[in-house]
């Protein structure tokens, strides 16, 4: 029984190594299997922003009182606000129109006596909604002025009953970075190890070279496990390549026990490898192939896996389609062990929704391949 397992295990090593070889030889694949993942892990993890910094406002001050002066230099100091000259006999509507402004601070009269007096104010912050996420942004930052500049000059004489204390955890300084590279580390992985095993299955298909796999001894389940194993090789190495990106560029260190990542990453690589030779195998060809991976591998990953907003926020009609979307799954484990550390109490549904998805993509390529060599 060992020696008829050590010759299994021959026969799949024997495969991974042909397709690892065939890759290594041609240096654009080998470009697209390491380098392209860590030029986007940067490059969109760098371009995507959850911070708004310099945002030009336009300020009308009606009152132009010592204490209405002193409140637009509170929206002066920040780093999100850049206030811009605007003549006060002009609509704020006209600096929106032209771009000049995309928020504009309106300070009644009377500001500093009503002020004086202890009598509550109003200000208004007109928004150019046209970004919406960004309108969004600009209100919570403007409140949060707002509430900094009463806790520093009274604001009313009246006490506030209730006042919240708010802590950031996990990741206090909003860096826009820590939250989009764990999803861009996910997003490479989920892509080029799963193109590169579909165009290497439907180029054999293409070719007509599969058939002598088709009128071979070697079982389907050892060819295409020999497949999936040069193709986690692929995705493993673009782990660590990225992993040392994370750790170094992005500042992130694992932040409690890493084993449900490292045995996620381990199953997530069979995944993506099963999906793109499962692709190859049953559409033989290659540009068919590349998109259909581009659907599974991107399109999905990219809108549906909590990678850009909260799956909260995804619409009902189709938020049930991120619970078959295996990147879902390895983002949140990726997210826990760099940022929260929550470990197996909290990811272990996740880690066998990983191995339960890549083992159904393996059956359903076995059950292709099994069909034709059965057929030849």
């Amino acid at each position: 029984m060992h020696g008829g397992f050590s010759k299994i295990m021959r026969r799949i090593i024997a495969q991974a190594r042909k397709e690892l070889t065939q890759i290594i030889r041609d240096p654009l694949a080998l470009a697209l299997a390491l380098v392209l993942p860590v030029f986007l892990l940067m490059l969109l993890s760098t371009a995507i922003s959850l911070n708004v910094t310099g945002m030009p406002i336009i300020v009308q001050d009606l009152d132009n009182s010592p204490a209405s002066r002193d409140f637009v230099d509170a929206f002066r100091g920040s780093n999100t606000f850049h206030v811009v000259a605007w003549p006060l006999d002009k609509q704020p509507s006209e600096a929106f129109r032209t771009n000049t402004a995309r928020g504009a601070l309106i300070i009644p009269f009377h500001f500093g006596e009503n002020l004086a007096r202890g009598s509550n104010m109003e200000i208004q912050m007109l928004v150019d909604a046209t970004d919406a996420n960004t309108a969004k942004l600009v209100q919570g930052y403007s409140g949060e002025i707002v509430a900094a500049y009463n806790a520093r000059n009274g604001g009313s004489s009246r006490p506030v009953a209730v006042t919240a204390a708010v802590r950031l955890w996990f990741n206090p300084g909003r860096d826009s970075k820590k939250f989009y590279g764990p999803g861009m580390f996910v997003l490479g992985i989920s892509m080029f190890p799963a193109l590169l095993a579909t165009l290497a299955s439907a180029k054999e298909g293409e070719l007509k070279t599969i058939l002598q796999v088709y009128v071979s001894n070697i079982p389907a389940h050892e060819f295409l496990l020999g497949k999936i194993l040069a193709f986690m090789a692929i995705a493993l190495s673009e782990v660590l390549l990225e992993l040392v990106l994370l750790f170094t560029y992005f500042g992130l260190h694992f932040a409690g026990d890493p084993t449900p990542f490292f045995v996620a990453t381990f199953l997530y690589a069979f995944c993506v490898s099963a999906f793109g030779t499962l692709i190859g195998c049953a559409v033989p060809n290659q540009a068919a192939s590349i998109q259909a991976v581009g659907l599974g591998g991107f399109l999905l990953t990219f809108l549906l896996s909590g990678l850009l907003f909260p799956i909260s926020n995804i619409p009902v009609q189709v938020r049930w389609l991120s619970d078959i979307v295996w990147a879902k799954y390895y983002i949140e484990i990726v997210r826990d062990a760099l940022l929260t550390g929550g470990g197996w109490p909290a990811m272990w549904s996740s880690v066998l929704a990983i191995g339960v998805i890549g083992a159904f993509f393996f059956f359903l390529g076995w059950r292709k391949m099994r069909r034709m060599q059965l057929a030849i």
